[in-house]
């Protein structure tokens, strides 16, 4: 099961963040289909919107958007607090060769655009509170590095991220996934962060050490070296989506009669595919009536 940490570091000047996401990667790869490189890009935006969303309170929902020029189109992840999170790449058939160091161009793909975080909170209970936006544009296309540039722009929040997604040409195409966001607090040190950059660049690879079956707390003492660390929480992460055949009907319906009846005359019913997921909700001619027997419509 992949699992999520969260602490504090050098006398709670920094706080870390570690995960696992094999298998949140592998099902999300599984349900769009995605190409080699579109499959790293969004299993990298999916950890990083887990990494950030770590201390995410119960209501309380984050959704990163990657708005790209590039052959992906757009990338959209959305975590909430107990562990759940839930994405979709606009084109899963975006691809590149590999470089010729063996890496997938990521950045290739993703091209120029706009790097989206919104954070809301008390939505799912009615409570219409003003979400947070903040936005810059992509730095690299690469990911990790466009989270770093995100907290550090709109956030004023150093950090080091490090997001990795190993392939394999057969099934389950997801090796190995995983991530560590290091943000320092305005107490900390630079000395700190001096030592935390050097113990980061000398480091080994984060999914070899993922692939080797590090844990989490194997990957923060791997980037953070000789700094102690204390963990303030950790949960399970997984992929998964809150759609349902209720939502689904409540989705056409706000459609209205006249789209309503048109679907049952011409098609004899519906069919909704959710984008998040790609599951498929079919309406047959009984729920269309229904909808239209509705008093609300």
């Amino acid at each position: 099961m992949d699992k999520l940490i969260h602490g504090i570091a050098a006398d709670a000047t920094v706080r870390v963040m570690a995960a696992i996401t094999t298998e949140t990667v592998r099902e999300a790869v599984r349900r769009h289909d995605t190409s080699p490189t579109a499959s790293v890009a969004l299993g990298r935006v999916l950890t990083g919107t887990l990494l950030l969303g770590s201390s995410l309170k119960d209501f309380d929902r984050l959704t990163v958007k990657i708005e790209s020029k590039g052959s992906v189109e757009g990338i959209v992840a959305e975590a909430i607090a107990d562990g759940k999170v839930r994405g979709y790449i606009k084109n899963p058939l975006a691809d590149l060769p590999q470089r010729a160091d063996g890496s997938f161009d990521v950045r290739g793909i993703v091209g120029k655009g706009m790097f989206i975080v919104t954070r809301e909170s008390g939505f799912d209970i009615g409570l219409h509170r003003e979400p947070y936006i903040g936005s810059v544009p992509i730095e690299t296309g690469e990911i990790a590095e466009d989270f770093a540039h995100y907290l550090m722009k709109s956030e004023q929040i150093p950090s080091a991220v490090l997001l990795g997604v190993l392939l394999q040409p057969e099934e389950p195409f997801v090796t190995c996934a995983g991530g560590v966001m290091i943000q320092m607090l305005p107490s900390a040190d630079p000395n700190v962060a001096v030592m935390i950059e050097d113990t980061i660049l000398h480091a080994p690879s984060l999914t070899a050490a993922i692939k080797e079956g590090a844990i989490p707390e194997e990957l923060l003492k791997m980037t953070l070296g000789i700094i102690d660390y204390e963990i303030l929480g950790e949960k399970q992460v997984k992929f998964e989506c809150n759609c349902s055949f209720d939502r689904a009907v409540q989705l056409i319906a706000s459609l209205g009669k006249t789209e309503v009846k048109a679907m049952l005359e011409e098609d004899n019913g519906a069919t909704m595919t959710c984008g998040f997921c790609s599951n498929v909700y079919t309406l047959n001619e009984n729920d269309l009536r229904k909808i239209l027997e509705t008093e609300t419509l």
